[in-house]
């Protein structure tokens, strides 16, 4: 879909952002959520991000929180598009947005993309992103002003219970196993370490690089998932995103499941590592991470089923839900 640029150009000027000549904008390819375009009057650009036009879902399309965290981050070490604007308003472009600082860079989503790159610059920058998240779950939330930006307490009764009805708003067919998951998650869910700012989405195609050196990366960005909670599920979603079900998810061959990047238990060992963390109860963030991977699948076929499809056959999405749902109870018993 394309925005409407008029009513755009009118609410930067309005709220002092210039504009030197008739804006124009491209919808950025990658994108199964909330819609990022690339906003230019000549001179400048910008990246607007807004919800999709159907089958949203209020927790995985708050644009509001995007801009709440990466203003809070953007005062810290963790590499963060600077937030210029946020608009709640639906009247202006027909649902919330945000306006970014533009970061010059590389985003590495298609496999064929890290051809470029030789071994130890692969394995270098998964190091990098690993040491990113890190550095985020080190920060206080309280020091940049987000001790309410979540409810740590229950965080992980609560994301069992929300990625199941999460499945019930979007699924569009009946899958006994997910309940099955569901119900094995809720009866053992384990103590939390101290909460920590999470993004919720970590993975390679999630971070613009150097376009010289693409060890670097220069900004973290799709933050919609972003809350206080429990660290590890960030670092097993992260693993779990090398499952090749993000393939199908994505709908092309994901850079983030080559084989040149480190296995799921690679990317956990060196993230335990690098955080003096313990990977405590592992099994249960594993099989927490297939879930909620299971249900963002499932929003994203029925998205398009809305007539929303973000392109490359999102329709698609759902196939890979089984599987995931599968691995998850695997996950389980290891």
């Amino acid at each position: 879909m394309t925005l409407e640029l008029a009513a755009l150009e009118r609410y930067l000027r309005e709220h002092d952002i210039p504009v030197v000549g008739a804006l124009q904008s491209t919808l950025i390819a990658g994108g199964r959520s909330n819609l990022t375009y690339a906003v230019t009057d000549g001179v400048t650009r910008w990246a607007v991000r807004r919800p999709p036009a159907a089958g949203r879902t209020a927790s995985a399309h708050d644009v509001g929180r995007e801009f709440r965290v990466t203003a809070s981050l953007s005062r810290t070490d963790v590499p963060v598009a600077p937030p210029l604007l946020l608009c709640e308003d639906d009247a202006v472009l027909g649902a919330p947005f945000t306006v970014t600082t533009w970061i010059d860079g590389t985003v590495l989503r298609d496999r064929d993309e890290l051809g470029n790159m030789t071994d130890d610059q692969v394995a270098a920058v998964t190091q990098t992103l690993i040491e990113v998240l890190v550095s985020l779950h080190a920060v206080d939330p309280a020091s940049v002003g987000l001790a309410e930006f979540g409810r740590p307490a229950g965080f992980l009764e609560r994301q069992v219970a929300l990625w199941r009805r999460q499945w019930d708003a979007v699924r569009t067919r009946d899958l006994p196993d997910v309940e099955r998951l569901h119900e094995r998650l809720a009866a053992d869910v384990p103590r939390s370490p101290d909460p920590a700012v999470l993004h919720g989405d970590f993975r390679l195609d999630n971070a613009i690089l150097h376009r010289d050196d693409p060890t670097i990366v220069r900004a973290v960005v799709d933050w919609e998932l972003s809350t206080l909670g429990d660290p590890l599920t960030d670092v097993a979603l992260m693993c779990v995103y090398r499952h090749a079900a993000l393939d199908v998810i994505l709908g092309l061959p994901a850079a983030w499941t080559s084989p040149r990047l480190p296995s799921p238990d690679d990317l956990a060992h060196a993230y335990a590592k690098a955080s003096g963390r313990d990977l405590d109860s592992w099994s249960f963030y594993l099989g927490l991470a297939h879930l909620k991977l299971a249900v963002i699948a499932e929003g994203i076929a029925h998205r398009a089923l809305q007539g929303a499809d973000a392109g490359r056959n999102a329709h698609r999405a759902a196939e890979a839900v089984p599987d995931l749902v599968d691995a998850g109870l695997a996950a389980l018993e290891r």
